[in-house]
């Protein structure tokens, strides 16, 4: 008997042992030691896979989605790819088409899950290989637990017009931005360039067509009070953003005021204690690289005007989400220059200061760097966080995919917590 007991002690005991627990314990939750688990979702390849979003399905399921294809507008092979990974599953299952117009390029997708819980694809197609030709499509569907791509029961055209307040807009900030410009000390070559640029720029605002196009998706769209949903959306032709909205579930769209400070673009929204939102866009204008921002007091419909924040951001996309704590936490590439570092960072006071910082990634700048952005992250039911972003290798010395090609690109997937954060780099 005294054998058996013992025998029973070491057993319990080799249960518990850390060894052991990675092959028999549940999988690790928020409130578990700091942990950190990642991998890439297909093999590197040639092909370029880019501007991934993540969602978390009711039965606990991850799906991912990006595009995929030998370019971005130009390249009409481009289409929306997904997969998808079973909760407490190791691996991801194998690729899968979410959407493809024949012919023309799928390209910066995003998806959620609406409070009926039904999945929506959301993205543009470019119908001239230029990005201010982009139309917005979005699809949903109900059918989606299953293997393969979802089955999709909606699938229409975000129509969006812009109305008098754009052009107001519009027109107020080439008003200060060409003051700016006569009393700057650029050399004459730049301010010409600039002034064509400004030309152009009002040439669009007044032409219908160029208004209601070039709109895209980057970020996680929001949904407000369980009743209003608000998709971010940016323009590269005006280089600004503005948000979509409907109070109906895509029966009827309407925009908000345009968002205009010189390159805010792909916002990501966060909602404060008080009920007003927050978005931080990505910089696409001159120096110095900060992510920009506004705030919304009326549910979305007009935004203040953007300033910089103190977030570095050397022109790429970041997300911004609040946790089921209260704290936000932010995924972004923390430089003015290169993608070659990916932070995440968490705030307790709602932005105003950023407490704790760790990388996913990071490699020393250089022509061999590598390129780890455009983010999309989550927070699980569990309370844990998912990462996903564009993984791309740029070292000289990488392997060769399938097509005998320099295997260097993929999306790559980050499970950790928020212990993993407040850790910070380990030296």
């Amino acid at each position: 008997m005294k054998t058996i007991h013992s025998f029973l002690l070491v057993l319990v005991a080799m249960l518990w042992s850390d060894q052991f627990l990675g092959k028999v314990r549940a999988a690790p939750h928020a409130n578990d030691a700091s942990f950190l688990e990642s991998e890439i979702i297909f093999p590197l390849e040639h092909w370029h896979n880019h501007g991934s979003c993540i969602v978390e399905a009711s039965n606990g399921d991850l799906i991912v989605c990006w595009f995929h294809g030998s370019g971005e507008r130009t390249a009409d092979d481009v289409k929306i790819e997904g997969a998808r990974k079973r909760k407490g599953a190791k691996t991801w299952s194998k690729r899968f088409t979410m959407a493809d117009t024949p012919g023309f390029p799928d390209t910066n997708c995003c998806m959620f899950i609406d409070p009926q819980g039904r999945l929506w694809l959301l993205w543009p197609t470019i119908l001239a290989s230029q990005w201010e030709s982009a139309l917005m499509k979005y699809r949903i569907s109900s059918s989606y637990r299953g293997d393969g791509p979802p089955k999709w029961e909606v699938n229409e055209v975000m129509l969006l017009k812009p109305g008098k307040e754009f052009g107001d807009a519009v027109t107020n900030y080439l008003l200060h931005a060409e003051e700016s410009l006569r009393n700057s000390p650029l050399p004459d070559e730049a301010r010409l360039r600039i002034q064509g640029y400004f030309k152009v720029l009002r040439e669009r605002t007044n032409d219908k067509l160029s208004r209601r196009l070039g709109w895209m998706t980057r970020a996680h769209p929001f949904v407000l009070d369980g009743k209003r949903l608000i998709v971010p959306l940016y323009s590269d032709g005006f280089n600004g953003s503005l948000m979509a909205i409907t109070d109906d579930w895509g029966q009827t769209w309407h925009t908000s005021t345009p968002l205009f400070g010189g390159g805010n673009i792909q916002p990501s929204i966060v909602l404060r204690k008080d009920g007003s939102l927050y978005t931080l866009m990505r910089d696409n204008g001159p120096p110095p690289k900060r992510l920009h921002q506004s705030e919304s007091h009326d549910r979305g419909e007009t935004w203040s005007p953007v300033t910089d924040s103190e977030q570095p951001n050397p022109g790429s996309g970041a997300e911004i989400t609040s946790l089921k704590n209260g704290q936000w936490i932010l995924v972004s590439n923390d430089t003015e220059r290169g993608r070659n570092s990916l932070a995440v960072q968490i705030s307790d006071d709602e932005g105003k200061t950023w407490k704790w910082k760790r990388h996913l990634e990071y490699n020393p700048p250089g022509p061999e760097a590598g390129s780890f952005h455009y983010p999309s992250i989550i927070q699980a039911k569990d309370g844990t966080l998912h990462a996903t972003y564009s993984y791309s290798l740029d070292k000289k010395n990488v392997g060769k995919d399938a097509d005998g090609q320099p295997a260097r690109k993929s999306i790559k997937h980050a499970h950790f917590n928020e212990a993993w954060v407040q850790a910070g780099d380990q030296k």
